[in-house]
């Protein structure tokens, strides 16, 4: 089992950017399809864009298209979500999510889909 860590949150204006990581440990990253999820207060917790285990393969939901970029490494056991143009709603507690998959072009958009998740972090973006 994949365990997963996110780094990456903090405070920025409207307007600004962030750069998300997720560092995974456990065997052959390349294995893993992977995700970012948000929470905001109050809200279920909802897809934000997703990778397939070879990079191959990305999809993002329709609220962040053209704003943020989902990318990893597999070298280095990593996943990134750069977020930029932030707005007001995009303040959330941002989660990363793992599944397993032979399928290295497979791309899964479910919270369900996703057996690994990290513990969050936080994105806060002021007016």
């Amino acid at each position: 089992q994949v365990q997963l860590e996110e780094s990456g949150g903090g405070l920025v204006q409207t307007g600004g950017s962030l750069r998300l990581s997720c560092a995974a440990s456990g065997p052959t990253f390349s294995l893993y399809a992977m995700g970012w999820f948000r929470q905001a207060p109050g809200k279920e917790r909802e897809f934000v864009a997703a990778i397939s285990g070879s990079g191959g393969a990305k999809n993002y939901a329709n609220s962040v298209k053209g704003r943020f970029t989902i990318a990893r490494d597999n070298a280095k056991n990593t996943m990134y979500l750069e977020l930029k143009r932030l707005k007001v709603e995009d303040t959330a507690i941002y989660y990363c999510a793992a599944r397993q998959s032979s399928n290295t072009l497979a791309i899964y958009r479910g919270v369900a889909e996703f057996g690994s998740w990290g513990q969050g972090t936080q994105v806060t973006v002021s007016s």
